[in-house]
């Protein structure tokens, strides 16, 4: 029997298809194990590399199977759906996960450590808290336009909308009070818990030198700073700043053919949490550059002079991006 060089693993709750495979991609054994029979499996088998998709649950088996002294090697799925033969299920995919990863020009997701899990947690729960507001908030709005009651949008608004609530004199019915109130209540309640997250957000930032140092950039905040460390890899992966703006998705899409260069819009493949914060912090330095002008002969004042503002703020993004690199 040939040896076994890399094993593909197509990683579920309770069930994992393994696809073992020579140096030369040749098959070796396609199994079926269970949770308990996959780890049992993985501490007895000798030393190669294990390959899986970076989705759920990938970042902890790669630090397991990596104790087991294994090389654990994690690909974006959108690389490993082209080796995927006909039909789709778990030996198919198990299979398609060795042929990408045996590619010499295949790109690999960097483990996550246990920190930037728990930092990737506070994120995604401060953003669900900010999608739960903006429902509530929105929906309090549509049921007080249905009597005629309105307000300028945005969060700072709300509490014309409670006036509008307890106003003994708005002939709201009764039941419509108290479910407005309800909802209040709600808003309320995560704006609370949205200011413990921000605050825990601003002491973990301000903990570490780097994300000290990535606070002194302009449109450069605590959550950003927090964001870099979190969700980022390791900037020596990254060849140039470009390199890294690009990983970011803030350059042009290109369509290129024939020799002929085709930019399109942005490109928006890449982390976009991180996308997401740079393009808000660099909209705040060109909103305060609008308001108070910025530097004469300055780059942000030449670009402001000739170009839409939402444009500028993806470009100053990228130069950010570069920045934060450096």
């Amino acid at each position: 029997m040939k040896e076994v060089t890399i094993i593909g693993v197509d990683l579920a709750k309770n069930v994992f298809q393994l696809h073992g495979a020579a140096a030369d991609g040749s098959v070796v054994f396609r199994k079926k194990l269970t949770r308990v029979q996959f780890h049992k499996f993985m501490s007895g088998h000798p030393a190669c590399i294990v390959a899986m998709e970076a989705c759920g649950s990938a970042h902890y088996w790669a630090r397991e199977v990596a104790q087991m002294g294994h090389e654990p090697r994690l690909i974006a799925p959108r690389y490993v759906k082209p080796f995927v033969k006909r039909h789709k299920n778990d030996t198919a995919d198990a299979e398609a996960i060795v042929e990408a990863a045996l590619r010499p020009t295949m790109r690999f997701v960097d483990p996550k450590t246990p920190e930037q899990q728990g930092g990737a947690v506070l994120f995604r729960t401060r953003a669900q808290f900010i999608r739960q507001r903006t429902e509530a908030i929105n929906a309090l709005r549509a049921h007080l336009y249905e009597f005629g009651y309105i307000a300028p949008t945005g969060v700072q608004n709300v509490k014309q909308l409670a006036l509008i609530v307890e106003d003994d004199s708005s002939d709201l019915p009764s039941l419509v009070r108290f479910a407005c109130r309800e909802v209040i209540d709600q808003i309320t309640r995560l704006t609370e818990r949205l200011a413990v997250l921000d605050k825990e957000i601003s002491r973990l930032s301000g903990q570490g030198e780097v994300a000290r140092r990535l606070r002194t950039m302009p449109g450069v905040g605590p959550i950003t700073a927090l964001a870099v460390e979190t969700f980022a890899p390791v900037m020596e992966s990254f060849r140039c700043g470009r390199d890294f703006a690009a990983w970011l998705g803030l350059v042009p899409l290109q369509r290129s053919t024939g020799g002929k260069q085709i930019l399109g819009k942005t490109s928006k493949m890449g982390q976009r949490d991180i996308r997401r914060l740079l393009i808000i912090g660099a909209m705040a330095v060109v909103g305060w550059a609008g308001r108070r002008g910025a530097a004469e002969g300055s780059w942000l004042a030449k670009m402001l002079a000739r170009k839409p503002r939402m444009l500028v703020a993806i470009a100053l993004a990228n130069k950010m991006a570069r920045g934060l690199w450096a």
